[in-house]
Parts: C-alpha cells; sequence; structure tokens
C-alpha cells in the first residue's frame, strides 16, 4: 500500500487482454493506487501527456506498436519507472526491455503480490531524492552530478538517465575509488535481492557506460572487477 503521507500514486497500465487488465486494475486500486488503462502501444505517449503516471506498467505484445517500441519512444520524454510484462521467461525478452529502458520485469502469468512488490520497490527508489534531507552533489573531473534536481552533466553536456540509472550512478560516484558487490548494489538500487542470474544491474552499467562515453569493451571509468562488483574510477573524469 502506498504511503499514507504521500499522495496518491499514478500508474498508467498498458494491457491489451481486458480481462487481465481489469483484474490488475482492480487489485492496485484496492492497494490505494489511481490507475488508468490503455489498450494500445500507439496510443501511450498521447495518455502520457494527458495523466503524468508516477509509474508505467507496459505488456511486450501489444496493438499498433510493441512494448519494446513504446518504451524506447517515451524515454525521452518520461523518466519515471517502467515495469514490462513478459509472457516468455527468456533472457532475450527481459535484456532487451532493460536496454531500451525499462527498469524492472514481471513474467506472466501475474503474481499479484509479485507486481506488488516490484510497484512499490519501484516507486520508493523514485521518492528516495525527494524524501531525503540530502541534497548533494559530486564532481569528479568533467563529471558533475546533483542529487536534489538528479541533474547529470559531463564536459558540461546534459546526460540523460532513467531514474534507476542515476541512483546507480549516485551510489558508485559517492563510493568512488571502492568495489560495489552486486549484492549491494541490487538491494541500494532495484530493491530486492540479487539471485545470481538476474542481469538487470549489468544491463544498466553498460547503458552508463554508453551514456558517459566510456568504452564498452575496455572500461576504464566505471570498471567490472571480475568476480566482486564495480569501481567507479574517480581519475577518468577529465
Amino acid at each position: 500500500m502506498p504511503d499514507s503521507n504521500s499522495s496518491v500514486k499514478k500508474i498508467l497500465l498498458v494491457e491489451d487482454d481486458r480481462q487481465l487488465s481489469d483484474l490488475v486494475t482492480d487489485f492496485l486500486t484496492s492497494e490505494g493506487f489511481h490507475v488508468k488503462q490503455e489498450f494500445r502501444g500507439d496510443t501511450v505517449a498521447k495518455r502520457v501527456k494527458l495523466f503524468s503516471p508516477d509509474l508505467i506498467i507496459l505488456d511486450v505484445m501489444l496493438p499498433g506498436k510493441d512494448g519494446f517500441g513504446v518504451c524506447r519512444d517515451l524515454r525521452p520524454e518520461f523518466n519515471g519507472p517502467v515495469l514490462m510484462l513478459t509472457a516468455k521467461s527468456t533472457d532475450f525478452d527481459q535484456v532487451l526491455g532493460l536496454e531500451i529502458g525499462a527498469d524492472d520485469y514481471v513474467i506472466k502469468p501475474v503474481e499479484p503480490r509479485v507486481l506488488l512488490a516490484r510497484v512499490n520497490a519501484l516507486l520508493r527508489r523514485g521518492d528516495l531524492p525527494n524524501q531525503s534531507e540530502e541534497k548533494g552533489e559530486i564532481t569528479c573531473g568533467g563529471l558533475y552530478i546533483n542529487k536534489a534536481s538528479r541533474k547529470v552533466t559531463l564536459q558540461n553536456e546534459n546526460v540523460d538517465l532513467t531514474s534507476q540509472e542515476f541512483d546507480l550512478l549516485w551510489l558508485l560516484a559517492g563510493k568512488a575509488g571502492e568495489v560495489q558487490n552486486r549484492d549491494y548494489i541490487y538491494k541500494a538500487v532495484i530493491g530486492r535481492e540479487y539471485d545470481g542470474l538476474d542481469r538487470s544491474v549489468d544491463v544498466r552499467i553498460s547503458r552508463l557506460r554508453k551514456k558517459l562515453h566510456d568504452s564498452t569493451d575496455t572500461p576504464f571509468r566505471i570498471k567490472t572487477i571480475w568476480g566482486q562488483g564495480y569501481l567507479f574510477v574517480p581519475d577518468a573524469w577529465s
């Protein structure tokens, strides 16, 4: 259930199976959320502008435009969390969704309590900067990160990050020069335990490297420390 001290969170549910959509809507509404339904991929952008959701639940298979295309097109304008629904348990759908900007995924058939846990975890991560009294800044050479505004610039150029990409960068940069293991990163950024198989953090690291002009083959700014985790290199940002 949403925090009683916060305003009601708005969720846009994009699912063409109307029976499933109604069931999920009824469940989330009973948990205190304000839910709007959309049934086509090619009408999502308009609904997002009108509704301004805090979170989007997005099915992969949609008429008009599939969920991957919707997510890819939304990302330049929508920085809130996107939770994808996929009927496949294969890595392909999951990794592809994360690569184009989704924050998490749930495999169908949807288990209501699992969905609720993922929704709450994503919304908690989005709320943290506003709830915190800390309004920090980090500067490393040409990299500037502002926690309050969630603004990132590199060599004075804006860097557009999703909510979880920002959280991941803030975590790593805040502990520059220290290896952060996957268990800690998953708990802090994703909001759940690392199961040893989930690749969502690896995908986000890859996206961060691309956006921050780090090498994907031999990264020097955010390094992979094999068997341990990731290292933000403080003197690699000039």
